[in-house]
């Protein structure tokens, strides 16, 4: 039986590239720009950003806690850190007492804490938010992801590399781009084209018969050329995955879970040589209304322990200079506790960015629990001018093309790793 090209995608794809579900048109002159900036500017070599979702909201108050504040524990009450459980930093703030891992990135000096952000008129709904958060926009918020039109900006330059990847069920909107396939990847043994188990040994020629049914009339419906593009780039994604997989001998342990996981396979991709420019992955569960304490004590051990290992495991293999991790989530939680020993949707909140090419230490301005808005932090910094830092001094991409607006940098890099 003969089946159809939208048959083939829903049935034999466990993962599709992001460019398949993309309709909107990317403006060409920020490609052009983007293009344009890197030219001009040095050689931006193998270097990867990688972004970590704390996805639902993180209590970035008992993050990075400001144990020396007395208003800190009068407002927190029952969910405050105790001071002396505190991880000291400065003699003012200190991590939680959970992320050990991070005060060895710190102690190294690769590891840079930015306090206060958010962004104007901060939205509460997870959903209105994390879109604020992905797309840059607070306003009139753009289809395609700030990174997917980081992403069109290089892809001409370098086409047939493996540009992204995302180690997670679902498509970030960050990422989201219509002309680079993004692959997606929740399970290594299951990225590939399905076929009947009971075949297996003819494997190579069915799928290769399906790729030519996609190559024979590429041009015969209005999105038969994205379509065969797709099936082609998830092909050479699938392969890259499973050699690079196949190959790999990790130099720490990792855990099992699906954030260490997704870290291991961005790790495989970038020693692999594929030409990974951005990896993301995501951690969930940080929405604490009740029962904040363990749960919270638990997810941020799991984050920091697995960018721990991560940056371990690159120096290891010689990419440390080349990789930087960064952190966000869509919001922080309010200053005082609620009546189920939990915390609800606040505002402002850290980001970490972590690497060896990072300046390490605070950036950004703490903000003031004598001085609260309804409960909540005021932010200080807004979030896009961290992703100008980034773009700007890591990657080389001029910002403004990307973001829409001009944000002012925080000097967050070493000066032989800034980028311009």
């Amino acid at each position: 039986m003969l089946i159809s090209r939208r048959q083939f995608l829903k049935t034999s794809m466990v993962a599709v590239p992001a460019a398949a579900a993309m309709p909107a048109v990317f403006s060409r002159a920020v490609a052009a720009a983007i293009h344009e900036q890197q030219s001009a500017a040095a050689p931006m070599g193998n270097r990867t950003l990688v972004i970590v979702q704390m996805a639902g909201g993180n209590d970035g108050l008992n993050t990075v806690v400001p144990a020396n504040d007395s208003r800190y524990y009068e407002l927190r009450g029952s969910l405050a850190i105790p001071q002396n459980d505190v991880i000291s930093i400065d003699g003012q703030v200190g991590f939680h007492p959970s992320l050990t891992a991070f005060k060895e990135l710190w102690d190294e000096g690769v590891l840079a804490v930015v306090e206060g952000v958010g962004y104007p008129d901060q939205s509460f709904s997870h959903f209105e938010s994390m879109d604020i958060w992905q797309t840059a926009q607070t306003g009139r918020r753009d289809y395609e992801g700030w990174l997917g039109k980081y992403l069109e900006g290089i892809a001409a330059a370098q086409e047939d590399s493996f540009l992204a990847l995302v180690a997670d069920k679902r498509m970030p909107r960050a990422m989201v781009t219509p002309g680079v396939a993004v692959p997606l990847v929740e399970s290594v043994d299951d990225y590939r084209l399905q076929d009947d188990p009971r075949n297996a040994w003819n494997r190579q020629a069915r799928t290769a018969a399906l790729l030519r049914l996609y190559a024979s009339a590429p041009g015969a419906t209005r999105f038969g050329a994205l379509l065969d593009n797709t099936v082609h780039a998830a092909q050479r994604s699938s392969d890259a995955v499973q050699r690079a997989h196949a190959r790999y001998q990790p130099a720490v342990e990792y855990r099992e879970s699906a954030l260490a996981q997704g870290l291991r396979l961005v790790a495989e991709a970038i020693d692999a040589d594929l030409g990974l420019r951005v990896g993301h992955v995501r951690i969930g569960g940080f929405d604490t209304h009740a029962a904040q304490d363990g749960m919270h004590a638990d997810l941020l051990a799991e984050t920091a322990g697995a960018m721990l290992a991560f940056y371990r495991d690159l120096r290891a293999h010689g990419h440390a200079n080349d990789v930087v991790m960064m952190t966000w989530s869509e919001f922080g939680r309010r200053v005082t506790g609620n009546a189920s020993d939990g915390t609800d949707h606040g505002s402002a909140g850290p980001m970490f960015v972590a690497g060896a090419p990072v300046a390490g230490g605070f950036y950004g301005e703490r903000p003031r629990l004598a001085s609260l808005d309804k409960n909540n932090l005021r932010f200080t910094t807004d979030f896009r001018q961290v992703y100008a830092s980034v773009l700007e001094g890591w990657l080389g991409a001029p910002s403004e093309d990307v973001l829409g607006g001009r944000y002012e940098r925080l000097p967050l890099f070493v000066p032989e790793a800034a980028a311009y």
